[in-house]
């Protein structure tokens, strides 16, 4: 009986770890193919996009010398519900910018777009 409650105690604390270790490894953005290519191809801010109920919250940190223009995209997932796009934001070189959005009820899907500064 306690061998049990040991196993499936340690089977629960490994099934809560192993999500927990694949979101803390670091994600490239650049494959290693890319990686040779010249430096004026690199471009685009990285975003992070919260979702706190009904508000969206994007984070975009531009680490390139280009200015990306970023803009929020948010659609609701309820029909008479309202989509947004939120205006174009200029990221200027090592700034981070950030773009919020909302819907009435709940939100179904959120990108960011990007787009070299004309």
């Amino acid at each position: 009986m306690r061998l049990s409650r040991r196993l499936a105690s340690t089977t629960v604390a490994v099934a809560l770890v192993l999500p927990l270790s694949y979101d803390a490894i670091a994600h490239a953005r650049v494959h290693p193919a890319e990686a040779e290519s010249e430096p004026e191809d690199l471009f685009g801010a990285a975003c992070r996009i919260r979702i706190t109920g009904s508000h969206v919250t994007a984070y975009c940190h531009n680490p390139y010398p280009e200015t990306d223009s970023v803009s929020l995209h948010v659609e609701c997932a309820r029909w008479w519900d309202l989509d947004s796009d939120s205006s174009s934001v200029d990221a200027e070189p090592a700034q981070t910018v950030r773009l919020t959005g909302r819907c009435w009820k709940e939100v179904d899907s959120v990108w960011v777009s990007h787009r070299p500064e004309s």
